[in-house]
């Protein structure tokens, strides 16, 4: 329906000067299908490289990465929370905005509010996701109010829900349900949230990064806690995949609050192609660049020209009305304040080894 393709990107960039010849290759660690593969063609066209794509399914597991030193990345795409702790590791490069006119052109400003760092110090935003609840329609009775986290206890979903396989994802939930902040740094909330998760687990069938965008279509699970992009991409589907539009999934946004995080673009210390991954971000921020990937990840890059060309009906899709967005909370970093790190990664182990029961 809205997955449009195009084909040549080449043009949107003849002004600038090729970047690698042919043995050059630009390495990016992401999430999963997070680029329009049109994207990736348009640069290696204009830049006569290639661009090898590594994914993650959890901020969790590319921080560990980094820090293992394993893997050689020029770009990466972590979650806003995440960019501070790993600058204050030195694991990301401070950035260059000289390189970057596009993006001091065409950032559009009303998303200052859903990012961390507003002079784009280390990291650019690339994309924002919000977290909600992927909702079955025939298997939700009548009456039953999927717009809170409440209905991770009624027991007419037994063993028909999951929860991502994220640490800040599911004590948020367990924050948020309970009418606490997603960003709590009271031990006394912290322990009350795991309580709550912990409750759910009779009706919670697994943890998982992102398993339900195939559970729920197919009937095994009937609610998911999932990102818009990827619950958008499978309400949408896709006809060159075969992949009907499905109008009988929607997506909930609780009433006590969901979370709100920006994925964006930083350079690993150390990048071999550091020129490359500028150029990329770059490219990103050209208007129909944008636009192309917008309607691929079904996720809303913060490109003004582009956000303003999109079909009307596409953007209130990806776009989140006032009365909504108002209900969202911006995951925050807790890099200067390691021992309320600390408790969030004991309290996740403990969800953990619950779950894994």
């Amino acid at each position: 329906m809205f997955k449009f393709r195009f084909a040549a990107l080449i043009a949107l960039c003849a002004g600038l000067l090729a970047g690698c010849d042919d043995r050059e290759e630009l390495h990016i660690y992401t999430w999963d299908d997070y680029i329009a593969p049109d994207v990736i063609r348009g640069f290696e066209a204009q830049y006569g490289c290639r661009i090898v794509v590594d994914t993650f399914d959890s901020n969790e597991e590319l921080h560990a990465k980094l820090r293992a030193g394993e893997g050689e990345y020029d770009l990466i795409t972590p979650s806003s929370y995440l960019v501070a702790m790993l600058a204050s590791e030195g694991l990301i490069e401070r950035l260059e905005h000289s390189r970057l006119p596009n993006v001091k052109r065409n950032f559009d400003p009303s998303f200052h509010a859903q990012i961390l760092d507003s002079e784009f110090t280390y990291s650019v935003p690339y994309a924002v996701t919000y977290t909600g609840l992927a909702c079955l329609r025939g298997r939700v009775p009548f009456g039953v109010d999927v717009n809170s986290w409440s209905v991770m206890l009624n027991p007419a979903f037994a063993g028909r829900i999951t929860l991502l396989d994220d640490m800040r994802e599911v004590i948020g939930a367990g924050l948020m349900s309970l009418g606490y902040s997603v960003n709590s740094e009271n031990p006394e909330e912290i322990e009350a949230a795991v309580r709550q998760v912990l409750s759910w687990r009779g009706n919670v069938r697994e943890l998982t990064a992102d398993g339900y965008k195939t559970a729920v279509p197919e009937g095994t699970t009937w609610i998911a806690q999932g990102y818009s992009t990827d619950i958008t991409q499978v309400i949408v589907g896709d006809e060159a995949a075969g992949l009907p539009p499905r109008e009988d999934i929607h997506i909930a946004y609780p009433r006590e609050g969901f979370s709100i995080a920006f994925d964006e673009f930083a350079i690993p210390t150390g990048a071999r192609q550091r020129q490359l991954a500028y150029e990329f971000i770059n490219y990103v921020y050209f208007e129909d660049v944008a636009k192309a990937n917008m309607e691929y990840i079904f996720g809303a890059n913060p490109v003004r020209p582009a956000i303003e060309a999109l079909d009307a009906d596409y953007r209130s899709i990806i776009i989140l009305p006032p009365e909504t967005l108002a209900r969202g909370q911006v995951l925050r970093s807790f890099v200067d304040r390691p021992q309320v790190q600390e408790m969030y990664v004991r309290a996740w182990e403990r969800i953990k080894a619950a779950f894994a029961e």
